[in-house]
């Protein structure tokens, strides 16, 4: 895996913004830092100022696990072209099963582990998420979030930071949600950034020839392309991107 701002990789983010390219990112640890209370999570002023200026130049779509009102909420008046939420579901899976699913999930969970400190579990409508942050122990608190989690039906755990988000098993993922974005805004290539499981789901599906992968944070079994070797590098990538499409 190799760092995209490396001097030497530059020209990949320049044959990419100079096609119709679709700037697309996950947003917590990736567009905003990772936060002890995801209710906290917020873009830095400085990559507002920046994603606000890229997007004026660009297609941006942004594909999260939140679901897809908050992480628009925290956008605000940013002029992205795109929003999908639930790992991908919103807007392409909305579905009363996957509704009924994720409302069967949360009951579930939060009776089976309504005496685990520190643990909440988080409806998203279609889809759950688990965090176990908050956790004294949180290698105990993840154990205990798995084991509940692997008896539900058609549910596709993944696991996340210090949290198990479940999907249904059949729900569209952030790869088919990228090239759905894609399509829809008629352009040629992506280039996609993010930090976590979820985000395999584009990496590992890309066509890397019309796809430009990059991770935050490097990792050996990750199937990105490319890198960026800490979150707050995404400061210095869009104000790339902003200049060499002047």
């Amino acid at each position: 895996m190799y760092r995209i701002l490396a001097r030497q990789h530059l020209s990949q983010l320049e044959r990419f913004a100079a096609s119709t390219v679709l700037l697309g990112f996950d947003f917590d640890g990736t567009l905003a830092p990772l936060v002890d209370d995801p209710r906290a999570a917020r873009l830095r002023s400085s990559t507002r100022r920046l994603l606000t200026a890229v997007a004026r130049r660009y297609p941006v779509a942004v594909i999260s696990g939140r679901a897809q009102a908050d992480v628009a909420a925290r956008l605000g008046s940013v002029p992205v072209r795109h929003v999908s939420g639930n790992h991908g579901l919103e807007p392409w899976g909305e579905t009363p099963a996957y509704e009924a699913a994720a409302a069967a999930w949360t009951a579930h969970l939060r009776a089976a582990l309504a005496g685990e400190a520190g643990v909440v579990v988080e409806d998203k409508r279609y889809s759950v998420t688990v965090h176990y942050r908050a956790a004294p122990s949180r290698t105990r608190a993840a154990r205990h979030v798995r084991a509940v989690a692997r008896t539900l039906t058609g549910a596709r755990l993944i696991d996340g930071h210090e949290s198990v988000a479940l999907v249904p098993l059949s729900a569209p993922h952030k790869g088919d949600a990228l090239e759905l974005a894609r399509q829809a805004l008629g352009c040629d290539t992506a280039l996609f950034v993010g930090d976590d499981q979820t985000d395999e789901d584009v990496f590992r599906n890309a066509d890397h020839s019309r796809v430009l992968t990059i991770r935050v944070g490097a990792r050996r079994d990750s199937s990105a392309a490319y890198c960026l070797r800490a979150q707050e590098e995404i400061d210095p990538l869009l104000r790339y991107l902003f200049d060499v499409r002047r």
